[in-house]
């Protein structure tokens, strides 16, 4: 069946129950209209989690998750939304497509997809192939190397350890037995080609580390050296159309169950250190692959959690790899705390050596990311800590933490406040960035009526002409309430849901959600009393207006003028004392 995009999500949630889906991962138990069971999401027993089947939506009154099928099924499995889209689109027998199938655009894009399903193919193989190589008599080394490290067979099965051979072709060997293009493989980046046209294996003599994505299937190799050679000790797959470096993390898709329910990340640095912690029984550890912590990774992380623990070697590298990773995270609103490796130890060595009860018990000692930040600081000098707080504020994406942040900033670093909140505000005006306000918590009257608008416009979103008949979208002032605003009316009400963030999801579950009141008479109660409300507004700003008109023409001497201001103000109050 070939669908527009606009209605492919409109005949899933036709096609698919909820109920249905969210049964598959819990055990839901019916509660009158509702059906309910502890949250997936984080780690409780209290059957919290609440699923409307009517409404097709979930909510959790423990950790606040919410949404429809999209957002439960891309949650619990880990999966971007485009993912999401087309396995629950093959589940409910849509055939995605664009509404003019024979544009050289839908050409491209499914030699992109039939690209892509090549490689993946070519992967699985091989991982079989390092597999099966693993138990073979020429991985003695290799699996004394396992047993060595510790690694259980349960983690070597779990996470697919293989063993790439010494030879130079055994992978090319096997890849043209199975009649495999070499082409296609050295464009999979699973073998190299040299100047001579000779097909060569990328890993010989390592021990493989498979790197899946959330899909899972694998998409790149790591290969660890077993003998001391003038070798690089780690080498990785190179990108290619189905993995680019610093967008993925080791372990993650094995993790990310264990991520959601402890409600937290262990962000770690090297493929052993990713087994042990597993091995142990933290099966929320991922590892960033060889490189810093990237932006990409952060967005593919923070879909499970807003909580990190940051592991790191206590050497120089391993500071300041920590410092990078918390600017990146806090700046982004997320929360860390920073675990420094006791001095030559790494997480392999101090977890076998001196226990979990240890390991645990500098977990609960670690500093969160702002204090370990200022402890970095206070090592330098004076101009290089006002540049590292200046450069960090600036890149603060969540403007409510602004003024906490410089706060803490100034305390700790014994920095003006004052001198601090200016120089970022100005620099926020000058690159035509919103400046900090002083006012951090207090919720206004112009939020209380924001709210009063959107709680309307999201509860009956096919009357957001009557809403602006009374003047109500002119009359919002806060960022967050125009951005919904303007995505409630670009985007049809079947399809909003997709493209909120997660503040606007809660919202949006909050006014329609299972707990909601009830909507009913088409809204027109509430419209009445909206509108109640915007007459109050405008007569008020009317009021207000001409109060300050009359006032600064009592200097000018013209007495007429004075005079129709007057009248104009009484006219108003007047006319607010009858309509209340």
């Amino acid at each position: 069946m070939h669908l527009s995009s606009k209605d492919t999500i409109r005949v899933i949630k036709e096609r698919l129950n909820i109920v249905d889906v969210v049964r598959r991962y819990v055990e839901l138990k019916p509660n009158g209209h509702r059906w309910v069971a502890p949250c997936p999401f984080h780690q409780e027993t209290k059957p919290s989690f609440s699923v409307n089947e009517e409404m097709g939506m979930f909510y959790c009154f423990g950790c606040h998750a919410s949404g429809d099928v999209f957002d439960f099924y891309s949650r619990i499995n880990g999966l971007n939304f485009k993912e999401t889209l087309e396995q629950l689109a093959a589940e409910a027998g849509i055939n995605l497509s664009h509404e003019h199938s024979d544009s050289q655009y839908e050409k491209n894009r499914l030699q992109e997809r039939s690209l892509r399903q090549q490689i993946i193919q070519l992967y699985a193989f091989a991982a079989n192939h390092f597999v099966q190589a693993l138990h073979s008599s020429e991985a003695e080394e290799c699996r004394a190397y396992i047993a060595k490290r510790g690694l259980s067979d349960d983690i070597v099965q779990r996470f697919g350890l293989g063993w790439a051979c010494r030879e130079w072709q055994s992978l090319v060997d096997a890849l043209r037995r199975a009649g495999v293009d070499t082409d296609m493989a050295v464009k999979a980046g699973l073998v190299n080609s040299s100047k001579r046209g000779r097909i060569y294996d990328c890993f010989r003599g390592r021990l493989i580390f498979p790197i899946k994505s959330l899909s899972n299937h694998i998409i790149a190799f790591g290969g660890r050296i077993i003998r001391m050679e003038q070798e690089a000790k780690y080498i990785n797959s190179p990108d290619t159309p189905i993995y680019k470096k610093g967008e993925h993390l080791y372990g993650l898709a094995q993790a990310r169950r264990g991520i959601t329910t402890k409600g937290r990340a262990l962000l770690t640095e090297g493929y052993m250190d990713v087994l042990t912690l597993h091995q142990f029984g933290y099966d929320n550890a991922v590892g960033v692959l060889g490189t810093s912590l990237t932006q990409d990774q952060i967005k593919r992380l923070s879909g499970f959690t807003s909580q990190f623990i940051l592991l790191f070697d206590g050497d120089r590298a391993g500071r300041k790899a920590a410092l990078r990773s918390c600017e990146l995270l806090l700046t982004r609103g997320l929360s860390c705390k920073v675990v420094l490796m006791p001095e030559g130890e790494d997480i392999d060595s101090f977890l076998r050596n001196q226990g979990q009860d240890a390991f645990e018990l500098l977990q609960s000692q670690a500093p969160d990311g702002l204090c370990f930040c200022v402890d970095v600081l206070k090592a330098l000098a004076p101009r290089e800590t006002v540049e590292w707080a200046r450069n960090f504020l600036l890149q603060v994406k969540v403007p409510e933490l602004v003024s906490p942040y410089i706060s803490q900033l100034a305390v700790h670093l014994q920095l003006s406040e004052a001198d601090l909140r200016q120089g970022i505000s100005n620099e926020r005006i000058k690159h035509g960035r919103k400046g900090i306000s002083r006012d951090t918590g207090s919720l206004s009257r112009q939020n209380i009526r924001d709210r009063e608008i959107m709680m309307f416009a999201v509860r009956y979103p096919h009357r957001m002409a009557d809403v602006q008949s009374l003047g109500a979208d002119l009359a919002l002032r806060s960022d967050v309430a125009r951005r919904l605003w303007d995505k409630l009316e670009a985007t049809s009400s079947d399809e909003v849901f997709q493209e909120l963030d997660q503040r606007e999801k809660n919202f949006w579950s909050l006014c329609r959600g299972p707990e909601a009141p009830p909507r009913n008479d088409n809204g027109d109660k509430e419209l009445a009393s909206l509108r109640r409300s915007m007459d109050n507004y405008y007569r008020t700003a009317q009021s207000s207006s001409l109060a300050a008109a009359l006032r600064a023409n009592i200097n000018t001497g013209d007495f007429e003028a004075d005079l129709d201001y007057l009248r104009a103000l009484k006219e108003t109050l007047e006319n607010g004392h009858e309509q209340s």
